[in-house]
């Protein structure tokens, strides 16, 4: 292929960087799709010297793969990380990240509102294995400097779960470092079309690259993006041990959503924009949470999730039922557009669940708005709102 060499990859958005970076010497401009478990070896010496760490070669999937390989490339430059490595789900990329820098008797401090896996997972996990779990909202980790001291990670959304509540990240940053604290932060919302959290100073950014990063709702993964040193204790010790690895063809489907990330982002920021303007002056509607771009340092776009906090007059279920090209569903992030009411997971029995733990509302609905016209959803949801008003 051709290269200009007048320009460097600095000088390029990070849209034709993402639409440009796979090159391949046979002129593919899609990756291999190495559909295979395990590689072979032409001697003996060779074998040995890759058991033993002294030669670097493809051995077995679980471990590396070329085609999960030129998907965590191609996240860590979307990043601008120094390395990447890819989960077969998002909590696979949470659990083994944290796993690979906490033991017991360390401090982990999260934000509230959480996902409500990822706080499953400090509750049920470490919380057991005896690792100190406290939760702090958005405004106490900016403004308290020692919140943080004694603390081994800071795990951190911004925006949050739900309530998606923006943080000022750099100024998180600093607290932590000053403690010698490592930052953890889930980047799934904002993807980094709209955020690059390495840039404001946070350790590590994991995703769920089954939302906005695939796009196309046929992905179940995860990625954590770094510097080469934290990839390498995650490729050591988690990653083969806990066996989260990612398939070679959910990666190769995932380098397919990432060169349509800046295009699908820009058109789910539009019909986000739409639908706050027209909802803020709703006379059933309390409040539409999504944070405001450049609100705080590094958040540049909003995506397409959104939370609406409606007042008692809206019967939830009705407005559901109403919907025509709303479907009711989890997750979120893909091309399709997803209503989820806050009361079902309310209504969950057993166990204390995170929309409980911080307070979540019963007449919240999450929405992910898809791809679809902005107007026919607009149209669809407005009516379905008009009806399910007592």
């Amino acid at each position: 292929m051709t290269k200009n060499k007048n320009t460097t990859e600095d000088q390029l958005s990070l849209a034709t960087q993402l639409a440009t970076a796979y090159d391949d010497p046979s002129g593919s401009i899609t990756p291999p799709l190495y559909q295979s478990s395990l590689f072979s070896f032409e001697n003996f010496q060779t074998f040995k010297d890759t058991m033993a760490g002294q030669h670097q070669q493809y051995l077995y999937t679980r471990v590396a793969n070329p085609t999960v390989n030129a998907f965590e490339t191609m996240m860590a430059k979307a990043e601008g990380a120094e390395a990447g490595v890819a989960f077969s789900s998002g909590m696979a990329a949470i659990s083994s990240t944290l796993m690979a820098f906490v033991k017991s008797g360390d401090h982990v401090a999260c934000v509230e509102h959480v996902y409500p896996d990822a706080y499953r997972f400090f509750e049920k996990i470490l919380r057991p294995f005896g690792v100190d779990i406290t939760y702090h909202s958005v405004q106490d980790f900016e403004n308290d400097p020692e919140l943080l001291a004694g603390c081994r990670v800071a795990y951190l959304e911004s925006p949050n779960s739900v309530l998606l509540q923006a943080m000022d990240l750099p100024k998180v940053a600093a607290h932590a470092k000053r403690h010698g604290a490592m930052t953890i932060i889930d980047n799934s919302w904002a993807t980094p079309i709209f955020q690059r959290p390495l840039e404001l100073g946070i350790d590590v950014v994991v995703h769920s690259a089954s939302k906005y990063i695939s796009g196309h709702s046929d992905v179940v993964a995860g990625v954590t993006v770094s510097s080469q040193e934290n990839i390498q204790a995650i490729r050591e010790l988690t990653l083969p041990l806990l066996g989260g690895k990612l398939a070679p063809f959910e990666a190769w489907l995932l380098v397919r959503g990432l060169r349509t990330l800046n295009a699908r982002m820009k058109n789910h920021e539009a019909t986000a924009n739409l639908f706050i303007d027209r909802l803020t002056s709703h006379k059933a509607v309390n409040a539409v949470h999504s944070p405001v771009p450049n609100s705080v340092p590094g958040l540049s776009g909003r995506s397409g999730l959104l939370s609406i906090e409606f007042d008692r007059s809206v019967n939830i279920e009705k407005l559901v039922d109403q919907l025509e090209h709303f479907q009711l569903g989890v997750s979120w992030g893909g091309f399709e557009s997803l209503v989820l009411p806050s009361k079902v997971s309310l209504a969950q029995k057993g166990e204390q669940n995170s929309l409980q733990r911080f307070g979540v509302p019963d007449t919240i609905i999450r929405v992910s708005l898809g791809l679809e016209d902005a107007e026919d959803l607009w149209k669809d949801f407005e009516g379905a709102l008009e009806e399910s008003v007592n």
